[in-house]
């Protein structure tokens, strides 16, 4: 004679077997496999059994519940592969597919993350710093006092508290040499903000890059020697690099960045680039005073900074007429950078 056990488990092979869909498969799991189940509740009543007996019935007792369990998971797999096949019988192969568009990095992307590349192998390390700035990152901590043109509330854009969008991503240069003692080697890239006129050249929102070197004996030669190598390393190792005086309130001297390069349209006629210079001393003190620390002594430490459009690099790099472009979201321009 057969034992209650086995007696139960070919009963639940049987409902298994008959059951129509998952939902009455799952009820019959329940019945006999869940925490009051049939099945399950011989645990309990092994307790009461005699010492000689448990062995037996345990043993018979795991055989039933794994052929139980067993029994519902090929179910379960006839279930899924029915649902499958008549999923796959309601497809016309002979109807074409749907087209899948592989997307691409906006050409603004692409100029950042080859430019953040070509640094990183100089040893800078990236920083950030918000949009919206106060006027003391913007501008005071930059040797540009409230009487400079650049401090016209023409040229950028202000808000009801008297903090404003930022014109440069230098202010990220001023936060990072807050926070960290020199020697410091950072890159700064992001949106700025200025109310130029939109033409085919300008805009009200641009991109930056921005760098700051600071160690002991810095020179415009280690200054010059950075720049030269990254252009050539973007446009081409071909690519001629000069350097004119110019004008900037937050370095002395300062200098603007021209390449000439066979690889790029119009390749016999010199492109201003980027601005830079060895870092004003007043911009130290500035940093100092914030810092209440003289970590930033301008007698022992000398820097040099730079900065860098990316519309107006990726403009040259990609042959681009019109900046105006890189925000239109066109599909026919963004598929030639795919």
């Amino acid at each position: 004679m057969s034992h209650p056990l086995e007696q139960l488990r070919d009963e639940a092979l049987r409902e298994i077997e008959s059951a129509s869909d998952e939902q009455a498969l799952e009820t019959t799991r329940v019945k006999y496999l869940g925490r009051s189940g049939s099945i399950s509740s011989w645990g309990e009543q092994m307790k009461a059994l005699a010492k000689e007996e448990k062995p037996v019935v345990g043993k018979l007792l795991n055989e039933v519940r794994n052929a139980v369990t067993a029994a519902i998971e090929t179910r379960n797999a006839q279930f899924r592969l029915q649902k499958e096949s008549g999923a796959l019988a309601k497809i016309d192969i002979s109807l074409p597919g749907t087209p899948h568009e592989i997307g691409s990095l906006h050409p603004l992307h692409q100029m950042q993350e080859r430019a953040i590349q070509i640094f990183r192998r100089m040893g800078f390390t990236l920083a950030e710093g918000p949009d919206v700035e106060t006027e003391w990152y913007c501008f005071d901590a930059l040797n540009t006092p409230p009487d400079h043109p650049a401090r016209n509330e023409q040229d950028t854009f202000y808000l009801s508290d008297g903090r404003l969008l930022r014109t440069h991503t230098s202010t990220v240069q001023i936060r990072a040499m807050e926070s960290v003692p020199p020697p410091l080697r950072v890159i700064a890239s992001g949106a700025a903000y200025r109310r130029d006129e939109v033409d085919a050249t300008h805009s009200a929102q641009f991109h930056q890059i921005e760098g700051l070197y600071v160690d002991e004996n810095v020179s415009v030669a280690d200054l010059k020697g950075e720049l030269e190598f990254f252009l050539r390393e973007l446009f081409g190792s071909e690519t001629e690099v000069q350097f004119r005086p110019h004008y900037f309130p937050f370095t002395e001297p300062s200098l603007e960045v021209y390449v000439r390069s066979k690889a790029l349209k119009g390749g016999e006629r010199w492109i201003e680039v980027a601005g830079c210079g060895m870092v004003h001393p007043a911009v130290f003190e500035a940093v100092n005073k914030a810092r209440s620390d003289k970590a930033y002594d301008a007698e022992k430490w000398s820097g040099y900074a730079f900065g860098l459009g990316m519309d107006r690099l990726a403009m040259i790099l990609f042959d681009i007429p019109d900046i105006r472009l890189f925000a239109q979201n066109d599909l026919r321009f963004l598929r030639q950078f795919a």
